[in-house]
């Protein structure tokens, strides 16, 4: 199975971040993976303009508890879009089904209830080479690719908010 390069994208594609502002949520179980895609997220945030005082990050214990993290980064009115990371990495037991399911759903949730991005950043892997392959890897950085879809929600957000205000919305 081929896989692209996660950090490969036309720049000239993205937005200016500029005056965006993004909540980080990083899981700290297989943190060398996370705290990597959080690295990767962070540093293309700020290859497209946003400034280190719009970039908040927090970490949970785990990717089960991503989604309560990023609700909480969703209540406050000053954050655009939140960002969750995490690595599940398949195990004997049907443990990865459920943690995978339950922040999947929880993501696709918040999305829906607070009308702002919320980016699944969760490397969902069989083995551990493949969760560091995915994480500044051969296979580029997961977390790059999650702010680079940050970034281009939150400006598709603003481009529909600019066209309904001059609508008369």
């Amino acid at each position: 199975m081929a896989t692209k390069d996660l950090s490969q994208y036309d720049t000239k594609s993205v937005p200016s971040a500029e005056k965006m502002r993004f909540g980080i949520v990083v899981a700290e179980w297989n943190l060398e993976v996370t705290s990597a895609l959080a690295e990767g997220a962070v540093n293309t945030l700020k290859k497209h303009g946003a400034s280190d005082e719009n970039i908040k990050v927090k970490f949970v214990p785990g990717s089960f508890e991503l989604p309560l993290g990023a609700q909480y980064f969703a209540e406050m009115d000053n954050i655009d879009a939140v960002l969750l990371l995490g690595c599940v990495i398949q195990g004997e037991t049907r443990h990865f089904d459920f943690i995978c399911d339950g922040v999947t759903k929880g993501t696709v949730d918040l999305n829906l209830k607070f009308n702002k991005p919320f980016v699944f950043g969760v490397l969902t892997t069989n083995t551990q080479q493949q969760a560091l392959d995915r994480a500044g890897g051969k296979h580029g950085n997961k977390g790059d690719e999650a702010a680079v879809t940050a970034i281009k929600m939150v400006d598709l957000k603003q481009q529909f908010r600019k066209k309904a205000k001059r609508a008369g919305f």
